[in-house]
């Protein structure tokens, strides 16, 4: 049996928005989905040069239109809530682009890799979030979370790569273990640096998610990232 929502989650967004530091935290979690789903439409489009196949091609191309959407939808919800939307993308831009400068693959099953480890890290972090989230808010945000069909093809993709040379396991398994640091820090840093996107987290305006709560949201994305390690080949 699913237990009800309570507190913010209990309400609307007409409602919760009545909180002005839960508002904020609300703008600033819209702001860094949209600056995300913006950059990983970028960053599809510019793996599909590294495509081997014109089929390759032309699946990332429809991935990298899916995450377009995504952004439209939340670039469109912050306008309707009355927040400027390049406004509240522009706090989370440099976090995200280090993010990306990092870890830039080298080649396409890093790419593929890269795509579906830290786009589900990602996923998984707001996804956690979300529960704690008004009604309209969280059916947004859980909405632009789907999948937008990379996870099953990475995993076809890297597995028949690794079948057909083994030797690439232990590369790519390496290749996954730093985006998943990397992730991770990047989220904590970006949460750090909002005051109201932290309350979210900690307490205050996300009733009951104290410090504590924290630091299991944080493990339980680390045993799913754990299963995706199985689930593409590679040791965690």
């Amino acid at each position: 049996m699913t237990a009800q929502p309570t507190g913010i989650a209990a309400l609307d967004w007409a409602a919760a928005s009545a909180r002005p530091h839960y508002r904020a935290a609300v703008v600033d979690l819209l702001g860094a989905l949209a600056y995300g789903e913006l950059a990983a439409f970028e960053r599809l489009a510019e793996d599909a040069k590294l495509a081997p196949t014109l089929a390759d091609k032309a699946e990332l191309a429809k991935m990298a239109s899916a995450e377009f959407h995504h952004f439209e939808r939340l670039r469109d919800r912050l306008t309707a809530i009355d927040a400027e939307p390049t406004g509240a993308m522009e706090p989370f831009a440099k976090a995200l682009d280090e993010f990306h400068r990092q870890t830039a693959p080298s080649d396409w099953l890093e790419g593929l890799v890269k795509a579906y480890v830290g786009d589900s890290i990602a996923s998984d972090f707001y996804r956690e979030v979300a529960v704690r989230l008004d009604s309209d808010t969280r059916a947004l945000v859980v909405a632009v979370l789907d999948d937008t069909g990379h996870g099953n093809f990475a995993v076809e993709k890297v597995r028949a790569a690794i079948e057909a040379d083994p030797r690439l396991g232990g590369r790519l398994a390496l290749w996954a273990r730093r985006l998943m640091g990397e992730a991770l820090s990047q989220a904590q840093r970006v949460v750090a640096d909002r005051d109201a996107l932290s309350t979210m987290l900690v307490g205050g305006v996300a009733d009951g998610f104290d410090l504590a709560a924290v630091g299991e949201m944080f493990s339980r994305i680390t045993k799913a990232h754990t299963k995706r390690m199985a689930a593409l080949g590679l040791a965690a």
